[in-house]
């Protein structure tokens, strides 16, 4: 059997917009929740990508998704707010938040929402980007399910919280920062286990502490590693990072945190003795002309990228990356060829077509 299949972009969107309608979203829900789930696979992200919709199903199945959520705003200023997601998808939920955020920052010059009562909202580059067609700089964060071991510990008490920036710039792409406060995502462990490939050292550690390359190290007690990897390799920047974003996104909004947070395995019940409500994001807008002159600022930070972009190199290395050139080019690639699917991945697929009677595409 091959490792992977390699399906078009427009093939692979319609079966996964028939899957979300099968699970009873709205239409428009339905191609929201698609865009942002197939973004990821474009941008070659593919741990965040189709590889989580059979889960967000089985989320469904368990009645831990709403798919007719009633998202409303229950506090806000002129510049901030904070949004109920009613347990409906993230994937609706944060570009709700982003979009509000836009909204009051084009009324105050920035916008800040935090969420809470939501689920697993993708990758966070697609809610951030949002905020690059209005000259705006966007920010989004998120917390997940407790995998991560704080430096010194054994116990998972945070999730892998990723953070995204997007910053325009004029005839250069956006610069977009979008990575997990861990050394590896938990979805790249998931490739490995499709792969059946060891973990570098730094990405886990086993039940006691140790380093392990066992990518299945967490169904044995394991736990992965903040960015940094060990203390000395400054795993204590990436527990700061992860901590900020669980603060962000739960304690400010109300959203359950640290050990709290909801597994997003669907066969783990949460927690019984909850501190908040559901998974939270925290997300938001800068007017790049509440600080200068749009234009200005571009010309910079397409000076700022070409510099960079430009730097003396290693041997071996034709140029430096700016944060966000892989996922486009990745984008350019996947849209024109088709988008690779590992096989373990296309049999969920396709498990999923059976469940729906919807057809799989060839």
């Amino acid at each position: 059997m091959k490792e992977e299949e390699i399906i078009p972009a427009k093939d692979l969107s319609k079966f996964v917009n028939n899957v979300f309608l099968a699970m009873n979203c709205s239409p428009k829900d339905a191609e929201l929740s698609t865009n942002v789930l197939l973004s990821a696979d474009l941008r070659g992200i593919d741990s965040h990508g189709v590889a989580r919709l059979s889960g967000y199903v089985r989320l469904w199945e368990a009645k831990r998704i709403n798919t007719k959520p009633a998202i409303k705003t229950i506090y806000e200023t002129p510049s901030t707010g904070v949004i109920d997601g009613d347990q409906g998808l993230g994937l609706v939920v944060a570009p709700h938040a982003m979009r509000l955020a836009i909204d009051k920052a084009n009324k105050c010059g920035t916008g800040w929402v935090a969420v809470k009562n939501s689920n697993h909202f993708g990758i966070a580059g697609y809610h951030a980007m949002l905020a690059l067609e209005h000259d705006m700089i966007g920010m989004a964060m998120t917390n997940a399910s407790p995998l991560v071991a704080p430096t010194f510990s054994t116990e998972r008490l945070l999730g892998t919280n990723p953070i995204c920036v997007a910053i325009p710039a004029d005839s250069q792409p956006a610069f977009v920062a979008d990575f997990a406060t861990t050394t590896a995502a938990n979805g790249k462990l998931e490739i490995l286990q499709r792969k059946s490939k060891q973990a570098p050292i730094g990405w886990i550690q086993d039940k006691e502490g140790a380093s392990s390359t066992n990518p299945h190290e967490l169904k044995d007690g394991g736990a992965l590693i903040p960015l940094g990897s060990d203390r000395e390799h400054g795993s204590h920047k990436g527990f700061c990072l992860g901590a900020w974003v669980d603060i962000f996104s739960a304690v400010l909004s109300g959203a359950n945190y640290g050990p709290w947070v909801p597994p997003f395995v669907s066969f783990l019940a949460p927690p019984a003795d909850p501190v908040g409500e559901g998974i939270g994001h925290f997300v938001g807008a800068m007017r790049v002309d509440a600080f200068r002159p749009v234009s200005e600022f571009k010309q910079h930070m397409d000076q700022w990228i070409n510099r960079f972009r430009s730097a003396k190199t290693v041997a071996g290395e034709s140029s430096v990356i700016i944060p966000g050139d892989p996922e486009r080019e990745s984008e350019a690639v996947r849209l024109k060829e088709g988008i690779p699917i590992n096989e373990k991945v296309v049999d969920d697929l396709k498990i999923l077509a059976e469940k729906f009677s919807i057809t799989f595409p060839k």
